[in-house]
């Protein structure tokens, strides 16, 4: 992955210790909220685009979305999402000896747009590797990246080449086999994303994406992904 200077660091760097800490039970579990948008994973692929790189299997039954890839794979909801919103979802990373069963990036995109096609994000086409997503704005998270050594938050900005990094820590990292359950805040300037209760990423943007597509994204690895979940945020949630 291409390393960027932090072209956000000045506003990130006084939450970094605050984003690492242990949630509260109350931050941690926020009162929703009218859902808006969800998938039980039992009726196929019809709610998402899946863009490969070198192939692999996505498929989606029996209340599992899995995942099982030997390089770049980026699963699109169809449906655009307005916020304010709370997204939630469960993900299991696969060590059981598969070819593909690697532990590492549990990734994700979060209210983008393709600034090629900015009403319509599928009307350009894109093979799965990640070098084709530098034309987004968007929101992505990369959780235990890099052969899960690495978990950073970046904010694309539609260049070529430019993926400016807003926090790049070292932990926390994937456990194989272990649930990742995690919760994406996207409410005006305030963008967070947690798991498991902890709060990894909190980034006040003052120019923030609001609204765009969302989509789990990995490479070379296997994941299981369940409750998948859109919550709107009402006033007096926020």
């Amino acid at each position: 992955m291409t390393t960027t200077r932090r072209a956000f660091g000045a506003l990130a760097a006084g939450a970094a210790l605050a984003a690492l800490a242990p949630a509260t039970a109350a931050s941690a579990t926020p009162r929703h909220r009218r859902l808006i948008a969800h998938d039980d994973f039992r009726h196929g692929l019809g709610r998402w685009a899946v863009e490969l790189e070198k192939g692999g299997t996505v498929s989606a039954s029996r209340g599992i979305l899995e995942v099982d890839v030997p390089a770049g794979a980026t699963v699109w909801f169809r449906k655009r999402l307005e916020g304010p919103y709370v997204l939630e979802y469960t993900a299991t990373p696969v060590s059981a000896g598969g070819v593909n069963d690697r532990v590492s990036d549990l990734n994700n995109f979060w209210n983008a747009s393709d600034v090629r096609s900015p009403n319509d994000l599928f009307a350009t086409r894109r093979e799965g590797a990640l070098a084709e997503y530098d034309h987004l704005r968007t929101y992505y998270a990369g959780y235990g990246a890099n052969t899960n050594t690495t978990t950073r938050l970046r904010r694309y900005v539609g260049e070529a080449g430019v993926r400016p990094l807003v926090y790049d820590y070292t932990e926390p990292l994937l456990v194989a086999n272990e649930p990742n359950r995690v919760r994406i805040v996207s409410d005006g300037s305030k963008v967070r994303w947690w798991n498991n209760g902890r709060l990894v990423f909190d980034f006040h943007d003052p120019e923030p994406y609001t609204s765009g597509h969302f989509a789990f994204r990995t490479t070379w690895s296997h994941f299981r992904i369940s409750e998948f979940r859109v919550w709107r945020l009402s006033p007096q949630q926020r």
